[in-house]
């Protein structure tokens, strides 16, 4: 059985800072990366860390989102910096095991401006 939690979404200023975390449980899970879904629009992939080499992120958020990861807790965590209006969405993480892909809940974070 495999669970992720997400939690630290919430209500931010623009200009101000949030930071995800995504917890698994269940043996063999390696939590991949974030995604967003904003109302009206597809998922779409935010920063990922498929490997302990590499992190991918999404044009969009490059230079103020990082991803990062504790192996011992097996969390994932995004640190989101300088937030703005359009990065309003629900985040998801995404883990996979044995090939199959799992999704988090999902945490709204709100931007206002």
């Amino acid at each position: 059985q495999v669970q992720l939690v997400e939690s630290g979404g919430g209500l931010v200023e623009a200009g101000g800072s949030l930071r995800l975390s995504c917890a698994a449980s269940g043996s063999l899970v390696r939590i991949m990366g974030w995604y967003r879904q904003a109302p009206g629009k597809q998922r779409e992939l935010v920063a990922s860390s498929p490997s302990a080499f590499t992190t991918n992120y999404a044009d969009s958020v490059k230079g103020r989102f990082a991803i990062s990861r504790d192996n011992a807790k097996n969390t994932l965590y995004l640190q989101m910096n300088s937030l703005k209006p359009e990065d309003t969405a629900v985040y998801y993480c995404n883990a996979q095991r044995l090939r199959i892909m799992y999704w988090g809940q999902g945490t709204q974070v709100t931007v206002s401006s």
